[in-house]
């Protein structure tokens, strides 16, 4: 965590973080009129956690802007087993959407998908009606993957390739890219015409060696996706999305709740690459 607190603005809101980490629960004290004492609410984001304090804290005050009210449809629970991740994962899909790429068109592929993000987007795409092929490390995983709805399974190795050719065989409508490096460099130049690449992540390298040609001779969309910072207007519209017509079933199946004195236990699984799904850390235990 970075050393270092920012100002909170005037406008702002105190929230109890109850029952799970990411901070949301309801408001406590507001100075705000949008929002009143005891109405629930989710803040995802703003680098809470990383560059601002308060991730993991019970209260937590921080500006009003940040705030989206719980949306309709949705527990306190389920906005955090979606979380940052879930949220992420529904702003690829919608971009994928937004620029026309429908289920007929054709597969569309998920890296590191039995991530946070990329089971998530598995099971959104699924659920819209597109045909998942599913990327991962960890091939003792397929069945959990054909569960949460891919049609396909294919390993790290048959997803990169190493050639440096500037475009290869198109096979994919469209993507969701949690790795970035050598994985996001080659899905870009399989993409077919006027495909959509929503890419999110950097775990496997943020250098990126393409030539325009996928962009101007297969007319390819790269969307990069950031959530900490979207417009307040398109994060409600994510919200709503993911409370209504985007709207989940079994969350519960692939979630684990640890207490906040597993934490730092859990991090270090993390980063060996030991988790699956999504993990939700209930305050009180």
């Amino acid at each position: 965590m970075r050393s270092r607190l920012k100002a909170i603005p005037e406008s702002s809101a105190s929230c109890r973080t109850s029952p799970v980490s990411t901070p949301r629960g309801p408001s406590f004290e507001s100075a705000d009129a949008r929002f009143q004492p005891g109405e629930s609410v989710v803040i995802t984001g703003y680098e809470l956690g990383a560059g601002q304090w308060g991730g993991w804290a019970e209260y937590v005050r921080v500006p009003a802007d940040w705030i989206v009210p719980l949306p309709n449809g949705l527990s306190l629970k389920e906005t955090m087993i979606l979380g940052t991740a879930g949220f992420t994962a529904a702003q690829c899909v919608h971009a994928i959407v937004l620029n026309g790429v429908t289920p007929d068109a054709g597969e569309i592929l998920v890296t590191g998908a039995t991530g946070g993000v990329g089971c998530l987007a598995v099971k959104l795409l699924a659920k819209l009606g597109y045909s998942v092929v599913a990327v991962t490390g960890k091939s003792q995983l397929k069945p959990r993957l054909y569960e949460w709805g891919a049609a396909r399974v294919l390993s790290r190795e048959e997803a990169v390739s190493t050639s440096d050719k500037s475009l290869l065989s198109a096979f994919w409508a469209g993507a969701v890219d949690t790795v970035g490096g050598q994985m996001l460099t080659t899905i870009v130049r399989e993409t077919k015409p006027y495909g959509v690449v929503a890419a999110c992540g950097l775990v496997g390298g943020t250098d990126l060696k393409l030539t325009v040609h996928p962009f101007i001779l297969r007319g390819v969309t790269l969307a990069g996706i950031g959530s900490a910072l979207l417009p307040y207007d398109r994060r409600l519209e994510i919200w709503r999305k993911l409370s209504r017509e985007w709207r989940l079933d079994g969350l519960d199946a692939l979630t684990t709740t640890i207490g906040l004195n597993d934490v730092e236990q859990y991090v270090a699984r993390i980063l060996k690459g030991e988790i699956v799904g999504r993990t939700v850390v209930q305050m009180n235990v």
